[in-house]
Order: C-alpha cells, then structure tokens, then sequence
C-alpha cells in the first residue's frame, strides 16, 4: 500500500503540518484523519493545521466538496475554533478547498499556493 499522508507538528507554533501525496480520495482524507485521531497524533493544543497537498491532486468529485466541510464539522472536538490552510500547486486542486471554505462552520479554512503564505495566515 502506497503512503499517501504524513503528520508532522511544529511545537513552537502549534501548527499541524499534514503532508498528501499521489491522487486523494475523500476516504484518504477521512481515513488519514480518522488514523490520527485514533492513534492521538494531534497534540492536545493544536491551534492550526496545513494540509500541503502539493504532492498530491484530488480526485474527488466537485459536488461532493461539502463532504469534507461536514468531516470537519462533525469532529469539532478536533477542529473548534481552528484555522485549516490548504496549500495546493494547481487551479484545479484549488477548487475544492475554495468551495470548502464557504462551509466553514466551527472553524476557518483557506487555500492558498505558498506554505508561507499559510504559515502567516494560520498565526494572524
């Protein structure tokens, strides 16, 4: 089975670095979410995280954007109050973050191009 997520935080900045590679099913994102979960890798105090998926491309349907909102929503106890950045390589894999953005609810997601432009939005 081929790696497609690897976790990585920073202590200084509280910051959830989680890295995607290869093509991204809405299941890796639940699955790879729900591995860390279970396995506690998100550290109590995790105030944001950077999803970097500019290794990977989504194949992901654009109707079915919402489904990852309402992951995010449902497990608040992991996101409340979070900032998500999204950092991506391509228009096209920009969409589905962009459209996730206008579900936000608990927490504040954003895509972006650049990991330091997501590094200074997450710590504003």
């Amino acid at each position: 089975m081929e790696k497609k997520f690897a976790f990585q935080f920073d202590d200084s900045t509280r910051i959830l670095y989680k890295h995607y590679f290869g093509l991204i099913t809405l299941e890796d994102i639940y699955s790879s979410w729900d591995y860390a979960i279970n396995n506690k890798i998100i550290p109590s105090g995790t105030r944001s995280y950077i999803l970097d998926y500019r290794e990977a491309s989504f194949d992901i349907k654009i109707k079915e954007y919402h489904k990852i909102a309402n992951y995010y929503a449902d497990h608040l106890e992991v996101f409340k109050n979070c900032k998500i950045a999204i950092v991506t390589q391509t228009p096209k894999d920009v969409v589905i973050p962009a459209l996730v953005e206008t579900k936000d609810k608990g927490y504040v997601s954003k895509p972006f191009y650049s990991i330091e432009a997501a590094i200074d939005w997450v710590l504003k």
